[in-house]
């Protein structure tokens, strides 16, 4: 029989860096979830990945107080921050722009976001990566 599903939380960790420290720890602890099992599980299936990437996690938590969690890939806008060499987004959006990225480098990322976002061709997961890097303030060269 199946566990009885009690709530999903969803979380952004630092890959390789989860530890019991806040946000981690409270949310966890509040819903009776064991920290250190998380933060272990987690950090060994990001060991592959870069330190310190941002990476989106949902928890499944169950009434038995288990739990499993499913890892994302990075926000868009780290790919694109790294792409275009970049520290952060610009302060002014529309007329302040700090860097700029080729429609390779977008085609790049959206296929690595692929799976992630609500899109069913490449070309809209383009668009849509293209209209971020705008907001954000980066140019899209050919």
């Amino acid at each position: 029989m199946a566990k009885k599903v009690t709530g999903y939380l969803k979380l952004q960790v630092p890959a390789g860096a989860a530890n019991p420290s806040p946000p981690i720890g409270p949310a966890l602890g509040q819903r009776g979830l064991n920290i250190m099992e998380f933060c272990k599980a987690f950090n060994a299936q990001t060991q592959k990945l870069e330190k310190g990437t941002p990476t989106p996690v949902v928890i499944t938590i169950y009434a038995d107080r288990s739990f499993t969690f499913e890892m994302r890939t990075p926000p868009v806008s780290h790919f694109l921050k790294k792409a275009a060499k970049l520290e952060k987004g610009a302060k002014a959006t529309g007329r302040e722009h700090v860097g700029s990225v080729t429609k390779d480098q977008i085609k790049e990322i959206a296929e690595q976001k692929m799976k992630d976002l609500n899109c069913a061709t490449i070309e809209s997961a383009m668009a849509m990566i293209a209209g971020s890097a705008r907001s954000m303030g980066i140019d899209v060269k050919e």
